[in-house]
């Protein structure tokens, strides 16, 4: 007996049906998702790798500049120098006798700020104004009449102050430094000195002022005498028949000041005096001086007539100022 083995093969030879594979979706709910089917492997690897190709740049253009060129294409200016071996590259500014390299960048900045500062001056301001109390400063006197017909203020305070007071004299001393070819004022003279301003209001702001010139005064011990104006001829003559018994010492070679070596007690030294060039001539020295001799120890103004002043080696201009003021009566020190 035989029996009947059925075939589940198709009609065809080679051909097998199966069965098509469905995908059950992962959260209930979704018919969409579950009518998706799954891309095959490697048309997935084709487009995980697209993706993964960087974005082309764009090809960078040259700006072009007004007149149509490219800013790559041109070319820079150049400037022919010369060497010149007759002239010098020293100059001497009129205006404030300063000497300066001509074509160095730092001794032209130099220039144009100092000259400035020679010029017009420094300015004293609301900054300055608020920390008054602060730096102890003392306003001598005000309403102070030049010759112009202007009026301003005197003021003082230590010359050791610091914070921003501290920084506009020291600014200040740097000018006055470079003007008169005088070496920096050491910790120890400052402690002991005191800075005197004179302020005249400011024609483009009323909350500002200017710097009209400015006085340090220190506190000294001795100083010495200055000698007649015949004395000093004889010294700069000198004659085996006319020898003086004391040797004078010279203190400005350029002004021919002699002074005789013998130290006298003097309390006041005027160690630095400026004025501005658009201020001279108009009384500012003088009120500057007389301020000092008055209020520098409290209570016991001092006389420059009677020797109680003296200046350190003063220039050409300090010396007609000293002679004028203490009607010759001013000494010399050493700073």
């Amino acid at each position: 007996m035989s029996s009947k083995v059925k075939h589940t093969y198709g009609s065809k030879k080679g051909s097998v049906s199966r069965p098509i594979p469905t995908f059950l979706p992962s959260s209930p709910g979704s018919d969409d998702a579950s009518a998706k089917r799954k891309r095959p492997l490697e048309e997935q690897s084709n487009l995980s790798f697209k993706k993964a190709e960087p974005p082309l740049k764009r090809a960078r253009t040259t700006p072009k500049s007004k007149d149509g060129t490219k800013d790559g294409s041109r070319q820079r200016t150049l400037t022919q120098l010369h060497f010149c071996i007759d002239q010098t590259i020293l100059r001497t500014c009129p205006r404030c006798s300063l000497s300066y390299t001509k074509g160095a960048p730092d001794d032209e900045s130099l220039h144009r700020t100092h000259c400035m500062r020679i010029e017009k001056g420094m300015e004293w301001g609301r900054e300055e104004e608020k920390e008054m109390a602060k730096a102890g400063i003392v306003q001598v006197t005000s309403g102070v009449r030049l010759k112009d017909g202007k009026r301003g203020r005197i003021i003082y305070f230590k010359a050791d102050a610091g914070g921003r007071i501290g920084q506009k004299l020291t600014s200040l001393l740097e000018t006055i430094n470079l003007t008169l070819s005088s070496p920096a004022l050491t910790p120890e003279i400052l402690r002991d000195s005191k800075a005197y301003l004179f302020l005249l209001p400011s024609g483009t702001s009323s909350s500002r002022e200017k710097i009209a010139g400015c006085v340090i005064a220190q506190r000294i011990t001795t100083a010495m005498t200055i000698a007649s104006f015949t004395e000093c001829e004889e010294a700069q003559q000198p004659s085996p028949e006319n020898t003086a018994s004391t040797p004078l010492i010279a203190v400005n070679s350029s002004t021919g000041l002699f002074c005789h070596p013998k130290p006298l007690p003097t309390p006041l030294g005027i160690s630095r005096l400026f004025v501005p060039s658009t201020h001279r001539r108009q009384g500012v020295a003088r009120h500057l001086l007389s301020a000092a001799a008055e209020t520098f120890i409290h209570g016991c103004p001092l006389d420059p007539k009677k020797g109680q002043v003296a200046f350190t080696q003063p220039t050409g201009d300090g010396n007609a100022v000293m002679t004028q003021w203490g009607c010759g009566g001013v000494r010399i020190y050493n700073e």
